[in-house]
Formats: C-alpha cells, sequence, structure tokens
C-alpha cells in the first residue's frame, strides 16, 4: 500500500478516471471505516481511502485541533483491510488559496437536524467531497450510514451534479454492546463508554413507541428527549423522519420506510446514530 500526500502523485498513481473505489475519512480509524474499505474492494478494483481533516466542517467552537490524527496507526490498518492507495494531503495541497468558491446543500435537507445544530456544516462536507470526487475521480464511493444525513447529502449531491459515481451506504459497526463506533468514543471515559449505550437504547424505545401509536410523535419524542436529560445528557434532536427525505412522517407514514435520528452530548463529547425502521 501507497501513501500519496500530493494530488499529482495520486493521479500518476491511478490509470484513469473512473478506475477505483473510494472510501473518504478524516483518520482516527475504527472498524467501521475498515468495514466500508473491505465493502469498496468487492468491487474488484483499486481502493483509495482519503485521510483529511477538513477544517470547512468544524465550527470555531468544535474539536478540528482536538481531532486526533493518527497516520501511521490508520495506515497499518488501512494495509489490513486491503486498500491501496492512502491519499493524505495536508491543508496547503488541499486548499492553496482559500477555498471561496463552495457547494451549498438544498436547505430542506441539509439545514434541518445536523444542519441546524451546526450551520455550514453540510456546506464544508460537500465542498470537500466535491473536490475529493475531482480529485479522486472515483467509480464507487462508500459512505457510513451511521452519518445518517451526510449520505443522503452527498447521494444528492452527485445527482444534481450528474457525477459519473455510484454512491454506497456502509451498515454502521457497533460494539458487543451496540454502542455504534466512533472516532468520537475515545474522547469518553470508561464510564462514559457504559452510559453511551443508552442513546442506541432510547432511538430504538422511540421507534418502537411511534409504530405503536404514530399519532403520538411528538410526545413520543419529548418523552425521549426527556429520558435523557434525566441521566445527564444534553440532546439536540431525537426524533423519527421519513428516510427519503428526512421530513416529518403523517400519520399516513406510519407503516413506510423510517429512521430514527439523535444527537445528544454526554459529558463534553457529542455523539450521533440513528436505526432504520
Amino acid at each position: 500500500m501507497k501513501i500519496l500526500h500530493t494530488i499529482g502523485e495520486l493521479r500518476t498513481a491511478l490509470p484513469g478516471p473512473q478506475s477505483c473505489a473510494f472510501v473518504p475519512t478524516m483518520g482516527n480509524l475504527h472498524e467501521g471505516h475498515l468495514a466500508l474499505v473491505r465493502q469498496a474492494k468487492q468491487h474488484g478494483l483499486p481502493v483509495v481511502a482519503s485521510i483529511f481533516v477538513n477544517r470547512l466542517q468544524f465550527a470555531p467552537h468544535e474539536d478540528f485541533d482536538r481531532y486526533p490524527r493518527t497516520l501511521a496507526r490508520d495506515a497499518e490498518l488501512l494495509t489490513g483491510a486491503g486498500c491501496d492507495l492512502v491519499f493524505a494531503p495536508d491543508e496547503r495541497e488541499m486548499y492553496p488559496q482559500p477555498q471561496a468558491f463552495k457547494v451549498v446543500p438544498d436547505p430542506a435537507l441539509a439545514d434541518i437536524l445536523e444542519g441546524h445544530f451546526r450551520p455550514g456544516f453540510f456546506t464544508g462536507v460537500s465542498t470537500v467531497v466535491m473536490k475529493l470526487f475531482t480529485i479522486v475521480q472515483p467509480k464507487i464511493a462508500v459512505f457510513g450510514k451511521k452519518d445518517y444525513q451526510q449520505l443522503m447529502v452527498i447521494r444528492r449531491m452527485v445527482e444534481q451534479f450528474a457525477l459519473p459515481i455510484t454512491i454506497e451506504g456502509g451498515e454502521t459497526r457497533r460494539s458487543d454492546q451496540g454502542l455504534a463506533l466512533s472516532s468520537r468514543n475515545g474522547y469518553l471515559s470508561p464510564a462514559e463508554l457504559t452510559e453511551a449505550l443508552a442513546l442506541s437504547q432510547t432511538l430504538k424505545r422511540l421507534a418502537e413507541g411511534y409504530r405503536a401509536q404514530p399519532e403520538a410523535l411528538e410526545t413520543l419524542e419529548a418523552q425521549a428527549r426527556e429520558a435523557l436529560v434525566a441521566r445527564g445528557w444534553q440532546p439536540d434532536y431525537l426524533t423519527v423522519r421519513r428516510r427519503g427525505d428526512l421530513q416529518t412522517p403523517t400519520t399516513a407514514d406510519a407503516s413506510a420506510p423510517l429512521v430514527v435520528l439523535g444527537a445528544a452530548r454526554l459529558g463534553s463529547t457529542r455523539l450521533i446514530d440513528n436505526l432504520e425502521f
């Protein structure tokens, strides 16, 4: 496996457009990322993984400087997962000038949920992913379903710009206890790691409650938030949405494909999770 740091090196290493499968990451990898690499590998193409901590998607008060940079360890893990090339540019390579041109996604999809609590987040994500797509020119790109809204934004972007890229979603990987794997889990203390299971458990109860009483959605969501607050969490949202557009379901959607999504802060760490049902 080769580690490449410049756009020129990467383009020299690839035979041409649509010649690879691509897994973009910010590094600090865990089994969830490696599962995406193995999924990409199934297509019989060289697999490129990028490692780049994208400043554009962090608000000034968020953890850009704190986010772990673990390239040597990540490279070992990617080698074991069958990755062929790692593109690990620095900020000067990705943004030699301030990135004045940006991709602004549809507010109806991007300004709700995560976008409401992290204004500008999906503009930062869309801009860097578009730039990476332009650099790597993959045939297939794989994103984790744990970042459910992000996956939807990327899919919509690819459709809107008619990019010749197939976007695949990878299932969320969890610990044996049910905790969604996340790079930010590393910020949690041992006690917080145990308590973190409450987020997925609360989402599961919310989904079950909605199937039983779809007319009581607002009450059920309020009860879910109150349950986490009582445990010392600070929830941003716990909500049931339609899978197709992430809008609030009507009672007519009660048996339709839905997803329950949540974001909440435990101590100083903000966690997200979702469950399709």
